[in-house]
């Protein structure tokens, strides 16, 4: 098996090779565009990454889009065409950074500007590729000093539909209807908003959106949280690719305790309240998080999307989890999560 595997990604990285050599022999046939990913911050430093790619001429999405329509919209973003090795400049204020992009058409950017920034929840980047005439602006959400905690929630059976553990259907959903048509959970929205709101109703709690969805799926995502009142923040994705080093999907549990040495490095005095869902490993992978940072996680709340045998053994990690003094509560529905955030003083009661 590890010899199949081995002589499957050795094919598949010499043909992801040749797409490229291809690609970057001819001239990019269509208008290019920025793709600014949500950054991190603090009034000190920020962090801005995104992508370089061909313009790939996807419409707004809509309530009457027809499946064909969809089909294509999500076909375009899985065949973006990236730009390599193109000047990209960032612009906070009177600070100037400037890098390339990579081989799959990544840029990232870190600023520190000489003065600490006005307190502010969203710093605003103005981005430029010098050589094309291209430019964008890209946001990076910087917590205020009111901020009690922080919200790390996953996406896909957490806060969006999606029957991660049933790929038909998951990949019918993904292709095939779009950020308008898509649903979230029942009293997801309210739920967020309460958390980011805090007992306060006024306390500007960030909130990070972890995901094992392709950075592909960007747009759609935004647009989705947006359309469906969920707050605002920054996005945690992940790079599909066929090389060597990532042959296929990332791993789930690798890429979300990535993201959160992040989070908790960035902003060492904010506890965390972890949302994830049963289907999966999330209630593994916040159990994991709770030992690697004893002391910083407020709470894990887990939506229950699977069996009985599956809420079993999520009670199990949840004794471990009370006893590290950190309340794990496997729920149904928004409603009960809200339940216990209010009476553990989260949100306003």
């Amino acid at each position: 098996m590890d010899q199949l595997r081995r002589i499957v990604s050795r094919a598949s990285s010499d043909a992801e090779e040749l797409v490229e050599w291809l690609r970057r022999r001819r001239r990019h046939a269509g208008p290019v565009q920025i793709v600014a990913y949500r950054g991190i911050g603090t009034a000190r430093t920020l962090q801005l990454s995104g992508r370089v790619i061909e313009d790939r001429g996807i419409l707004p999405p809509s309530d009457g889009d027809t499946r064909w329509a969809n089909l294509r919209a999500n076909w375009r973003r899985f065949g973006s065409r990236e730009l390599v090795g193109v000047r990209v400049r960032g612009t906070v204020q009177d600070t100037v950074v400037e890098t390339r992009t990579d081989a799959e058409g990544y840029f990232q950017l870190s600023f520190s500007p000489p003065a600490p920034l006005t307190a502010a929840p969203v710093q605003f980047v103005q981005l430029e590729l010098p050589d094309l005439g291209v430019a964008a602006t890209g946001e990076v959400f910087v917590p205020l000093p009111t901020a009690r905690f922080a919200i790390v929630s996953d996406i896909d059976d957490t806060v969006l539909q999606t029957y991660a553990t049933d790929m038909l259907k998951m990949l019918a959903l993904t292709f095939l209807r779009n950020a308008r048509t898509r649903l979230p959970f029942a009293g997801v929205a309210e739920l967020y908003q309460a958390l980011v709101a805090g007992p306060g109703g006024n306390d500007h709690n960030p909130i990070f959106y972890v995901s094992s969805s392709p950075w592909n799926l960007y747009d759609f995502l935004v647009e989705f949280l947006a359309y469906n009142d969920l707050p605002a923040g920054p996005l945690f994705l992940t790079d599909y690719g066929l090389d060597r080093d990532k042959l296929g999907k990332p791993s789930h549990r690798r890429h979300k305790l990535a993201a959160l040495a992040t989070i908790t490095t960035a902003y060492p005095t904010l506890p965390l309240v972890l949302i994830g869902d049963s289907g999966q490993h999330d209630p593994e992978i916040y159990l994991e998080a709770a030992r690697r940072y004893p002391g910083r996680i407020a709470a894990i709340y887990i939506r229950h999307v699977s069996h009985q045998r599956r809420a079993e053994e999520v009670a199990a990690l949840s004794a471990e989890a009370h006893a590290r003094a950190v309340p794990m509560l496997l729920a149904p529905d928004s409603a009960s999560l809200a339940a216990d955030a209010a009476r553990r003083g989260l949100i306003a009661g």
